[in-house]
């Protein structure tokens, strides 16, 4: 199966220069944990309701902050068209629950998170093993690294 099958087609972009507040209030509105952040066309960043909790609210920052400034930079993605297998085995690997999709032209097209994969009963299986690589003890977290 494709990741074209099992994808959020419909995404909340967010804006570098958007204050954090609208977008923690995005994701409490539409019960999300992550915004891809796109400006001029292009997807430039993640901000995940972590990064909000870590970057901004952890360090003291108030809730007018730019986005730009707590969003994670390094982006990882997939694509529209690489199977279910590959996709969820890269996610136990990087440790994410969620990626943005793009197609072959680097256009964002949707996102996938486990919690699609979960609620379809023929996924539920990569689901839950890529889960399993995600939460074990250790390692970096993109949290931790540099932005």
């Amino acid at each position: 199966m494709k990741v074209s099958e099992a994808m959020t087609r419909e995404v909340q972009l967010a804006r570098p220069d958007q204050p954090i507040r609208e977008i923690a209030s995005l994701m409490g509105e539409m019960d999300i944990g992550a915004v891809p952040v796109q400006e001029n066309d292009r997807l430039v960043g993640m901000i995940t309701d972590r990064d909000i909790a870590v970057r901004a609210v952890g360090e003291g920052r108030g809730p007018d902050t730019p986005v730009r400034e707590v969003m994670s930079r390094e982006i990882k993605y997939c694509f529209d068209d690489q199977t279910i297998d590959e996709v969820t085995q890269n996610m136990g690997d990087l440790r994410i629950r969620r990626l943005p999709v793009v197609n072959r032209e680097k256009r964002l097209v949707g996102i996938l998170s486990l919690g699609d994969l979960a609620i379809e009963n023929r996924w539920q299986d990569e689901a839950g093993e890529a889960l399993g690589q995600i939460s074990q003890p250790g390692g970096q977290h993109s949290q931790s690294a540099q932005h």
